[in-house]
């Protein structure tokens, strides 16, 4: 695939919706967008053009490349349904990119059902946020046949600062899983850092930076350390998926009868957080679980 490709965009919520504002910057045609909630891919085709499509079909109709960002397992299986609408309908000759986190295991079944009718299928894990999509500058982890990427991989290496051929099919999706479930537990251990200084009345702008110069250092406490302090948790990587991305990694641990105790102790504040009805902030939220005065604490103790 030489030149220009025609790009189509399923799942266009803000990372979707950033991917192909990115694409369409340095020059590829975004041909379509389809999104459950029609108004999504209005607002981004008003900026990017393209058909706002009416079925999963018509965006591969369209498109050389389809680039996905759907919100789980069943949402993967749904637009790679093997019958009724679905991208494979007519996919002989495609490229399709698929970005969610999702089970390992379903990028290998999508990569089967895409050379099934002549298509080909890549993970591209994503270790970045939003911001990272609208710059083109997101960590991209990729797996699937190698050949396919290759042949991808200069509209990739618009998307990304850093890009990364993995392995086959599935491969990306575990160490994607990997990277979230370490973060996760960062994020949790430096609520409860913080929860616990200001319980013990420290300045916590004192506190951050003693961390920042110590073994306590680490990325989280950079992007997350404030808005922990001050509340801000203004949603870039929700608590919602904070759990499902360790749950994913839990489930890989159970297929090789490992036990990762401070996973499942992550995992299990996350799904606290979404039954306190706090799944929709960032991450750095799980702080409302370790601070004393908090709401989580509150509700949970009420």
């Amino acid at each position: 695939m030489r030149g220009p490709q025609r790009v189509g965009v399923v799942g266009i919520g803000r990372m979707g919706a950033n991917i192909a504002k990115r694409l369409h910057d340095v020059g590829y045609t975004i041909a379509a967008l389809y999104d459950v909630r029609r108004e999504s891919a209005a607002d981004t085709a008003a900026e990017t053009g393209g058909e706002v499509a009416t079925s999963l079909a018509r965006v591969t109709e369209l498109s050389d490349v389809v680039i996905t960002v759907v919100t789980d397992d069943a949402a993967m299986y749904r637009v790679f349904a093997t019958e009724g609408d679905s991208l494979l309908n007519g996919a002989r000759g495609k490229i399709f990119v698929n970005c969610a986190t999702v089970t390992p295991k379903v990028h290998v079944d999508v990569e089967k059902f895409a050379q099934a009718q002549g298509a080909d299928s890549l993970e591209a894990c994503m270790a970045s946020s939003i911001p990272q999509a609208r710059e083109g500058t997101l960590y991209l982890m990729i797996g699937g046949r190698r050949e396919a990427f290759e042949q991808i991989k200069p509209l990739l290496e618009k998307m990304s600062v850093s890009l990364r051929y993995v392995g086959k099919a599935g491969r990306a999706a575990q160490v994607k899983a990997l990277v979230n479930m370490v973060m996760n537990i960062n994020t949790a251990g430096l609520a409860e850092g913080l929860g616990l200084g200001d319980a013990l009345g420290l300045d916590l702008d004192m506190l951050r930076e003693v961390f920042s110069q110590t073994g306590a250092n680490s990325r989280v406490l950079e992007t997350d350390g404030a808005d922990m302090q001050n509340r801000d948790h203004d949603v870039y990587f929700s608590a919602a998926h904070a759990s499902k991305d360790s749950g994913i990694a839990l489930a890989l641990a159970a297929g090789v009868d490992l036990e990762l105790p401070l996973a499942r102790a992550t995992f299990e504040q996350y799904e606290r957080m979404r039954a306190l009805g706090l799944g929709d902030l960032d991450k750095s939220g799980v702080s409302e679980l370790t601070f004393k005065s908090r709401h989580g604490r509150a509700a949970a103790n009420s």
